[in-house]
């Protein structure tokens, strides 16, 4: 009697678990889409980005390293760059070292205006 009484009280435990699956794949299935949108795709994006920009690197291109570094693109060769940062001084990276190539408008060199201009009264 007692036997019968606990297994009669497993199987309807185990017949309220049943629906439980679907209730769980419900929840996370938007959670999930919501990280894909807001984490994943951006960084696929970014990484896809990056490495166009690096596929497109030339001789002569002006870039930024990611340890801050501003020089010019001498030469390539197997996964190293050669960049010029003065005058007789050379020094090789790693290609995925460079963080971007900089232009005219994103080099920022002269180009902010003193805080004192940028008040209008």
């Amino acid at each position: 009697m007692i036997t019968h009484i606990f297994a009669n009280s497993f199987v309807l435990a185990a017949d309220s678990g049943a629906g439980g699956g679907l209730s769980l794949i419900i929840l996370f299935a938007p959670l999930f889409a919501i990280w894909y949108f807001l984490v994943i795709r951006p960084q696929q994006q970014q990484r896809r980005k990056t490495q166009d920009m690096l596929a497109n690197l030339k001789t002569g291109d002006r870039v930024l390293t990611t340890g801050g570094i501003y020089g010019s693109i001498v030469s390539f060769r197997n996964g190293v760059v050669q960049l010029q940062i003065a005058s007789q001084v050379k020094v090789d990276v790693a290609r995925t070292a460079i963080a971007g190539v900089v232009t005219e408008e994103t080099g920022g060199e002269g180009k902010q205006e003193p805080a004192a201009k940028q008040k209008k009264p």
